[in-house]
C-alpha cells in the first residue's frame, strides 16, 4: 500500500490485477454477448488469466500476428507509457524501471477498472496510440470494427466500447492527476454522452468496486467531466495533499436495533450502512472500523461508498 488514497484491497502488481480480473470480474463473462473490449469476441479460459479467443464467434480476420490473434491480453485503456513516461522512474529506464523503483506507478499499472481483455493483436497494434476517430481507415480484422491508423498513431474503438472508453480515461486522469489534451478531453465528452453507461459498464464497476474498495465515479454519476476538468489527484499518496471528495450527504435507513454499527473500511475510508449497502459484509476483518451511525462515520473523515441504495 502507498497510502490512504492508494487503496484497499487493490491488486498489488499488474499481474495480480490480471489473476483478480479473472476471478472477480470476467468470470462469466468469456460466452457472453458483450466479448472482449476491441471485438466483442468471445474465449475459453486458460492459465491463470489468459483465454484463447474464440475467432469464430465475431468474425475476427487475423491481419498478421496469428499467435497473439489467438489469446486474451489485458489492455491498459489509459496506456502505461501515458501513466508512466511523465515520472522520473521512466525517464531512467522505462517500464521496468517504474515497476521494480516506483510504487505509484505500480498502483496505476495494476488498477483495475483501467484493465479490460481484448485480442492480443488488436492490442499490440494499439499500442499506446491516442484514440480517435477514423471514418476513412478500411476493416483491418474482418468483421471487428476497431481500426488503427499507424501513421496518425491513432485507434478508433468499436461503437459498443467509446462510452466506457472514454469514462476510464475520465477516472485515470482524474485519480492520478494526469494532462489529458483539450482535444481528447472534447472527444470523450462526446462520447459519453453519445453512449451512456450499459448494464454490464455498471456490473464491471460493481464488481471492481467489491475488491478494490472504490469505484469509477464516472460510472456511477458522482462526477461528470467538464472541459478544464481539476483532476481530484485521489491516487498520487505522498505526492502532495490529494483532493478530498465532497462529504455526501447520508441515505435515509431504517431504524436500527444497535445490533448492526455503520462499518467502515480504514484502508479506502469508505462506510457502508447495514441497509441498502451490498457491500457491508465484505469488508476485510483488519480493516472494519465500526460507528454507530453515518454522521459519525462522516465525521471520522469516511465517505459513503458509491453502491449504496
Amino acid at each position: 500500500m502507498v497510502g490512504q488514497y492508494v487503496l484497499a484491497d487493490t491488486p498489488e502488481s499488474f499481474e495480480k490485477a490480471k489473476i483478480a480480473l479473472r476471478e472477480k470480474v470476467y468470470f462469466d463473462r468469456q460466452t457472453s454477448d458483450v466479448g472482449d473490449l476491441y471485438c466483442g469476441c468471445r474465449w475459453t479460459w486458460m492459465g491463470r488469466s489468459g483465454g484463447r479467443i474464440d475467432l469464430k464467434s465475431c468474425g475476427y480476420e487475423v491481419r498478421t500476428d496469428s499467435n497473439r490473434a489467438q489469446r486474451i491480453e489485458w489492455e491498459h485503456i489509459v496506456p502505461a507509457w501515458v501513466l508512466g513516461h511523465q515520472r522520473q522512474c521512466w525517464q531512467k529506464g522505462g517500464r521496468e524501471n517504474c515497476k521494480t523503483s516506483d510504487p505509484v506507478f505500480r498502483v496505476m499499472e495494476a488498477d483495475m477498472h483501467n484493465l479490460s481483455p481484448t485480442i492480443g493483436e488488436v492490442n499490440a497494434d494499439r499500442s499506446n496510440y491516442s484514440y480517435g476517430v477514423l471514418p476513412s481507415t478500411p476493416a483491418q480484422y474482418g468483421a471487428c470494427p476497431t481500426r488503427t491508423d499507424f501513421k496518425q498513431r491513432v485507434t478508433e474503438p468499436r461503437d459498443a466500447v467509446k462510452g466506457l472508453v472514454a469514462r476510464v480515461q475520465f477516472y485515470m486522469h482524474d485519480r492520478y492527476g494526469l494532462s489529458m489534451s483539450r482535444q481528447q478531453q472534447q472527444l470523450f465528452m462526446a462520447w459519453s454522452r453519445m453512449y451512456p453507461v450499459s448494464a454490464w459498464e455498471r456490473e464491471r464497476d460493481q464488481r471492481i468496486a467489491q475488491v478494490t474498495g472504490y469505484h469509477n465515479p464516472f460510472v456511477t454519476g458522482e462526477r461528470t467531466w467538464t472541459l478544464g476538468h481539476k483532476p481530484s489527484r485521489e491516487g498520487l499518496a505522498g505526492q502532495g495533499t490529494p483532493t478530498r471528495r465532497p462529504v455526501e450527504p447520508p441515505v435515509q435507513v431504517a431504524e436500527q436495533d444497535g445490533s448492526a454499527p455503520v462499518i467502515g473500511n480504514s484502508a479506502s475510508k469508505v462506510y457502508h450502512l447495514p441497509v441498502g449497502c451490498p457491500s457491508y459484509e465484505q469488508v476485510q476483518e483488519k480493516n472494519r472500523v465500526s460507528f454507530g451511525s453515518a454522521a459519525d462515520a462522516e465525521a471520522a473523515g469516511f465517505r459513503r461508498a458509491g453502491n449504496c441504495r
